[in-house]
């Protein structure tokens, strides 16, 4: 058995199974860029959650073999650079929507003791109710074609984690405050935004924003879909920027590893649950010569065939 690599050097254009991390433009949608990378490769592709159009950041993609891994991928905290724009409120709480509301934005309010005051105290387990103009579905509909149709439902407030958010910057001038802010799966920061503002006396929209992490992947590793296009037929290149099924459980995973005999190998890759005593959690599964098999989950001594990777 050869040794399986992420990339095919026999193809003009690399195949390739594993994580590209892009650093998404403004003005696009993450299923643009996923189109745009399944058509490069001509690979199955997929992403682990939506950035807006506005909003620009780290956007995990998943290529080939590498959309296995979005079962592993479900539950990440995040990270994003904020701006949020004061005296002002959207219908959408961002800079896409239509000016509903505007108000005075006095100068107290924008006292460096006092925005670092409201900006802590949002720190904590709290309920958030997501903004209309969002993908959560009430009675199998999504809330933006409710607020297009400006047909008002119910939107059940959500249980969300603000870890850390902190002050960067004011623009008095521009009544302007730019934040950082880590958070839970499922805390939308247009909200966010608006809560602060009501929080400081006023009303604002969400004008900027920048994820900076996503899980375990931060946007220094990141690249831009031209970058990767541009070096599609690189080698070297791809091997440096993508991270295939085994390094994703080695570096991020910390998965320990496995070796199976010959038997035992072909009882696995049947589907056949394995006796072994060892902790439960996912492991890296590879034969008597070394050679990465996939991934198996270990449950009360017994061993299951999770992802197998294809030759």
């Amino acid at each position: 058995m050869s040794k399986i690599y992420p990339y095919n050097i026999k193809k003009k254009v690399i195949h390739i199974d594993g994580i590209i991390l892009i650093d998404k433009g403004k003005g696009c949608t993450s299923h643009d860029i996923v189109n745009k990378i399944k058509h490069i490769f001509n690979e199955k592709t997929g992403h682990t959650g939506t950035l807006d159009p506005n909003a620009t950041g780290l956007l995990p993609i998943l290529i080939g073999q590498g959309t296995k891994l979005s079962s592993y991928l479900i539950n990440h905290d995040k990270k994003y650079l904020v701006k949020l724009k004061l005296g002002i409120k959207t219908d959408t709480a961002d800079s896409e929507g239509e000016v509903v509301q505007e108000e005075v934005v006095d100068e107290n309010m924008l006292s460096k003791e006092h925005v670092e005051e409201i900006l802590k105290s949002f720190v904590g387990k709290q309920e958030q109710i997501p903004p209309m103009y969002s993908a959560i579905k009430v009675n199998g509909k999504k809330l933006y074609e409710y607020a297009r149709k400006n047909i008002q439902v119910e939107v059940k407030p959500r249980e969300i984690e603000i870890y850390d958010i902190e002050l960067s910057d004011i623009s008095e001038q521009e009544k302007e405050i730019d934040f950082s802010v880590e958070c839970s799966k499922g805390t939308y920061i247009r909200s966010l935004c608006e809560d602060i503002a009501v929080k400081l006396g006023t009303v604002g929209y969400m004008k900027e924003l920048k994820r900076t992490v996503v899980g375990q992947f931060n946007i220094n590793e990141s690249i831009t879909v031209d970058e990767l296009e541009a070096h599609k037929e690189d080698r070297d290149y791809m091997k440096n920027h993508i991270i295939d099924i085994e390094t994703f459980f080695i570096k991020y995973k910390n998965a320990e590893k496995i070796i199976l005999n010959e038997k035992k190998m072909k009882l696995f890759l049947n589907g056949v649950k394995l006796n072994i005593y060892l902790k439960n959690g996912d492991y890296r599964i590879y034969n008597e010569k070394n050679e990465f098999i996939g991934i198996g989950s270990l449950l009360n001594n017994l061993l299951k065939r999770e992802i197998i990777v294809e030759k």
